[in-house]
């Protein structure tokens, strides 16, 4: 990537503040960058980012594939735009409670944003777009655990710990809804029509744990497996995992 792509990139992705940068060339634009990021949402919603293409973004707005990339440079760019924007959709309120609480609300905040818009699952992102909306989280997230006695290091440790633990369980939990809803059957139904098949083949004296384990987890999520309980109850080891770290005095190696 050039360096004015980088710098044309920034300035889309601080419009509100610097105001939108103009092209030198060509007829005036028919659409605002925000209706074109917004249509990208549009269509990553529908199809997911496999899927996803400058053309089809065009084709939501009527518009010729070469004219959309007077709006935006390219494909990665506009996902970009893209993934700031549903940053700035929920409300920051103020954090309220103890840090367990806060960072819960935190955790909370992105399993439902990956449930909104699962394909931000499938964002590659090794290098962060450094947005308004995502500045603006980050700060926040950071404030929720301001003052509760870790160093700045683990700090940002433990946000990056909650991210990727709760975006790791909102993809189990989003392939699962995906199953179901692709194959047209509930876990409970698949259990139905198959545990005959399965009970002959692993008969309870052969698998006496885990036929016992799986009984009592089968009964209590009437499915497989409940992926948003396994996110509550991991997420609350973490906080347990912190709270040792707080109270020991102890500082493991960063």
């Amino acid at each position: 990537m050039e360096n004015r792509d980088v710098d044309r990139t920034l300035s889309l992705m601080w419009r509100r503040v610097l105001g939108t940068p103009q092209g030198s060339r060509g007829p005036k634009q028919r659409f605002s960058v925000d209706e074109v990021i917004r249509a990208g949402i549009a269509v990553a919603d529908e199809e997911g980012l496999p899927a996803f293409s400058m053309r089809k973004v065009a084709d939501r707005l009527g518009l010729k594939l070469m004219s959309i990339y007077t709006y935006v440079p390219s494909r990665d760019e506009l996902i970009g735009l893209m993934v700031d924007e549903v940053m700035g959709e929920p409300e920051l309120t103020p954090h309220a409670g103890d840090w367990r609480e806060r960072l819960t609300v935190v955790a909370r905040q992105m399993w439902d944003e990956f449930h909104r818009h699962p394909w931000l699952l499938q964002v590659e992102q090794s290098r962060p777009w450094i947005g308004p909306n995502g500045s603006d989280r980050w700060e926040w997230q950071l404030a929720a655990i301001e003052g509760a006695g870790f160093t700045d290091l683990e700090m940002d440790q433990t946000i990056t710990l909650i991210g990727d633990f709760t975006g790791a369980s909102a993809r189990a939990d989003v392939a699962a809804l995906r199953t179901a809803e692709q194959s047209g059957i509930t876990d409970l139904e698949w259990w139905e029509v198959n545990a005959p098949v399965l009970e002959r083949l692993m008969p309870p004296a052969a698998y006496p744990i885990s036929g016992r384990v799986g009984t009592t987890a089968g009964e209590e999520y009437n499915a497989v497996r409940d992926s948003e309980r396994s996110f509550r109850f991991g997420l609350e080891r973490i906080l347990d995992g912190l709270e040792v770290l707080l109270t020991s005095g102890r500082r493991p190696r960063s």
